[in-house]
Parts: C-alpha cells; sequence; structure tokens
C-alpha cells in the first residue's frame, strides 16, 4: 500500500492481484460508495478510518475526483458528492428500469395488478419502472416520481434492514407528513411496521399513499443498488386473502431479478 505520492510510479495505479483490475479505480470507487454511506459528505480522515487507506493516499484520489467533477471540496474542507455523479445516475437507472420491465411484466401476468420497481435516493424512494394492469380501472405511478419512505410498501421494503438510528435520523430529515389518514407519522410507528418486514418478509401500503390503493412489495435480495419491486391496485382486488398467494409470486421475481442484475455487473 503506498504511503506517499513521491514515487513517479503511482503504485495504487497497478493491477491488482484478483482479476487484473486497476488498484486506483477500485479505491476511488470505494471512497464513493463510503462517501454515498455516509450522506454524501465526509473529512478526509473519516474516509481514512473508515477505509484503511493512508491519507496521502486519499488526498490524491480526491484531487483527481474533484478534478473529473465527481466530487466537491467545500468551504469547510469537506468533501461532498459532485454533479457529474448525476448524470451517471440517472443514466444507470433508466437502465436498471429497462432490465426490469420483462420482470415486472411477468409480475402482471401472474398479479393482473400494476407492477413497479424502485430504488431509495437519498432520502426519497424513486420509481425507476413500471408495467400497468391491464384493468380499465389501474394503478399508475410517473416513472421517476419520487415520494417518501415512510408512506408506501416499497419504501417499508428497502429500509427493513437498515440499523434503527439511521432510520430515524432519516425521518426526521424528512418529517412524516400524512399523506391519508392512515399514513403511519411516527417513528416508533414505522420503525414497528419495519419489524412486521422483517418478521413476515413482505411490506404493505395498506391506503397509506392513497385512499382506495393497496400495495405489496418486496426488496430485491442482492442488488447491486438497493432496489424493490411491487404490485399495486386497488384495495377491493388487492385484498388481505389474496396476500398469501401474491407475495410468493413477488418474492420469486424478486430472486430471478436479483441474478439478471447481478449478470449485469463483473463477476
Amino acid at each position: 500500500m503506498p504511503t506517499s505520492s513521491a514515487s513517479t510510479t503511482d503504485a495504487s495505479a497497478k493491477p491488482t492481484a484478483g482479476g487484473g483490475g486497476v488498484q486506483s479505480l477500485e479505491r476511488a470507487f470505494d471512497l464513493l460508495e463510503r462517501m454515498a454511506d455516509a450522506g454524501g459528505e465526509v473529512g478526509l480522515s473519516e474516509l481514512s478510518t473508515a477505509s484503511g487507506l493512508p491519507l496521502p493516499t486519499i488526498h490524491r484520489l480526491m484531487r483527481t475526483l474533484v478534478a473529473c467533477g465527481y466530487v466537491r471540496q467545500q468551504p469547510n474542507r469537506r468533501y461532498s458528492l459532485g454533479p457529474r455523479l448525476i448524470r451517471l445516475g440517472e443514466s444507470a437507472s433508466r437502465l436498471l428500469g429497462t432490465w426490469a420491465r420483462p420482470y415486472l411484466a411477468r409480475l402482471v401476468e401472474e398479479t393482473g395488478e400494476t407492477a413497479n420497481m424502485a430504488l431509495l435516493d437519498g432520502d426519497e424512494i424513486v420509481y425507476v419502472a413500471q408495467v400497468p394492469s391491464k384493468h380499465s380501472m389501474r394503478m399508475f405511478t410517473e416513472v421517476g416520481r419520487r415520494v417518501l419512505p415512510h408512506s408506501t410498501g416499497v419504501g417499508k421494503a428497502l429500509l427493513a434492514h437498515t440499523p434503527a438510528d439511521e432510520v430515524r435520523a432519516l425521518l426526521a430529515r424528512t418529517g412524516m407528513p400524512a399523506a391519508t389518514e392512515k399514513t403511519i407519522t411516527t417513528p416508533d410507528g414505522f420503525l414497528d411496521a419495519l419489524e412486521q418486514v422483517r418478521r413476515l418478509g413482505y411490506a404493505v401500503d395498506d391506503n397509506e399513499q392513497e385512499i382506495g390503493v393497496r400495495c405489496l412489495a418486496v426488496s430485491v435480495p442482492n442488488s447491486p443498488t438497493a432496489a424493490a419491486i411491487s404490485i399495486s391496485g386497488p384495495a377491493g382486488r388487492v385484498t388481505e386473502d389474496l396476500t398469501p398467494s401474491i407475495v410468493p409470486i413477488l418474492q420469486n421475481v424478486a430472486a430471478e431479478l436479483s441474478v439478471a442484475l447481478q449478470s449485469q455487473s463483473p463477476a
């Protein structure tokens, strides 16, 4: 591991011993992911502690990321994720939605209801793909729409395994406005709902985002980025009695989608 930038040959740029990857690239992307995990803004010492890399190496990598626009240095000397990442993220989200559509179409065929895919983007849920139901009365959520996680089934599915203190911090930032009279509006109530998701293996939005609409959701296991899929429809069709037959379909499709998404990533 390099401890000085004085050498004319940067040891961090050498191929890794694993599969011929470039170590400096691996380290740069690792730092970006650690910044995202930390909320998007960190100091060099925090990155050094989290990554185990020496400060000179981190400083050199961050200078390069700043020069490319992927990181910004704040007036307080801390570093934040940069605006050039937005275009990459938007393009990746569109591709993710494209890959997911055949699996969502299967959900529609097998359940009869509208199928969605959503990601957690910062503190918000963003819908990245949808295949509508063939019923004349159906649910429609615009791709790209952003909602708060506390009132959605996909939000519960995505946050179910997040530590409680991180969930509370997120809810403190977003607030918990009531979309309907059934929306969960307290952190303790939401944490209880997440415990139920972990116990049952699926999440429910029961008239919490919109009166008359019921949604069932599951997370996509081992997805390269945290993702969830759901079906939604009129509460009169997506009933509690039908839940036991719908949930296994959701879980099977999520497992198959997980394999497909992982196959798009390098081994």
